[in-house]
């Protein structure tokens, strides 16, 4: 009586024993995906409230912005982007040196060359159609030199927005859980969409900003900080203004020879990508070799 009493017991007890880690399995799959649907969600609710700005500013300011317009929009929405990070940082439980957005004296360096590497990256992009015979520029002659440090304030302000916007907490958030290549991936999708939004077509948004947004997001991964994308995107703006390849006219007017405009336009597409995807590489090289020799030194030092 008594084995027979004691075995029901033991084989109930082992019975019970399995569903309850099958159960408890289940419970960490769900807490866990949980967790990444947060991460992506977080990262997408910063966008989607940095977007807001604009959306608020364009429906008080004028139309037709000139670059002081430009110069309000990018202040105010500069600040309250920051203002998200803080708010978004602290939620996660980060820093700001952990998003890429604290300030540094060595920031001012690696925005100079930074803004170096953008203004040679557009006099690569651009040389290319010249030198196959599709562009070349003349002198504005109405030159204001006053415009100058506007525009360069203007498009300084609009990069940083978009930098913080983007490559700030969101592609630090989604790197940390996800790894290099999605986050790089879901940023660029995003980044591409509000282009999409501002007007611009599917193609130019996704080859355009897309491939703009890999550069930059590899350069903020690669020196841990957002100032070098900062200037690589402002100077990239900036140039582009000064040959005549923006909306508002700048100090050199870009003239495309009649008869080439579709040749000139495939050109400068893939000159673009060229180039963009040149110095994205470049980055991400630099980024492997900083990662091997962090890893390296860590082992000599634990040795």
């Amino acid at each position: 009586m008594v084995f027979n009493i004691a075995t029901p017991h033991h084989s109930c007890h082992n019975g019970s024993r399995a569903p309850y880690r099958r159960r408890s399995m289940m419970n960490m799959h769900n807490r866990f995906g949980c967790s990444l649907w947060l991460v992506v969600g977080r990262a997408v609710l910063f966008i989607v409230s940095c977007a807001l700005a604009l959306v608020v500013l364009g429906a008080v300011m004028p139309k037709r912005a000139g670059h002081g317009t430009q110069s309000v929009v990018g202040m105010v929405s500069c600040v309250w982007a920051y203002a998200l990070t803080l708010v978004f940082a602290r939620w996660e439980g980060l820093s700001l040196e952990d998003v890429g957005a604290a300030l540094r004296w060595r920031s001012l360096l690696r925005f100079g060359v930074g803004f170096a590497i953008g203004l040679l990256l557009v006099g690569a992009s651009s040389s290319i159609p010249a030198i196959a015979g599709d562009l070349r520029w003349v002198r504005v002659s109405d030159i204001r030199w006053s415009s100058l440090p506007v525009a360069f304030f203007a498009y300084l302000l609009l990069s940083t927005r978009e930098e913080l916007a983007f490559r700030g907490y969101p592609l630090r958030s989604l790197q940390r859980t996800f790894g290099v290549c999605f986050a790089q991936f879901m940023i660029a999708v995003l980044f591409a969409a509000e282009h999409r939004l501002g007007g611009s077509d599917w193609l130019r948004a996704l080859l355009g900003a897309g491939m703009g947004s890999l550069l930059f997001g590899m350069a903020a991964i690669a020196t841990n900080g957002l100032a070098m994308p900062i200037g690589i995107h402002a100077a990239w703006n900036f140039g582009q203004w000064l040959i005549g390849l923006k909306e508002q006219p700048g100090m050199l007017t870009a003239i495309v020879e009649k008869g080439n405009e579709q040749h000139a336009e495939i050109v400068g597409f893939s000159s673009y990508l060229a180039v963009m995807g040149l110095a994205t590489a470049s980055f991400c090289l630099w980024h492997i070799y900083r990662r091997r020799f962090n890893e390296t030194e860590c082992a000599a030092a634990t040795a």
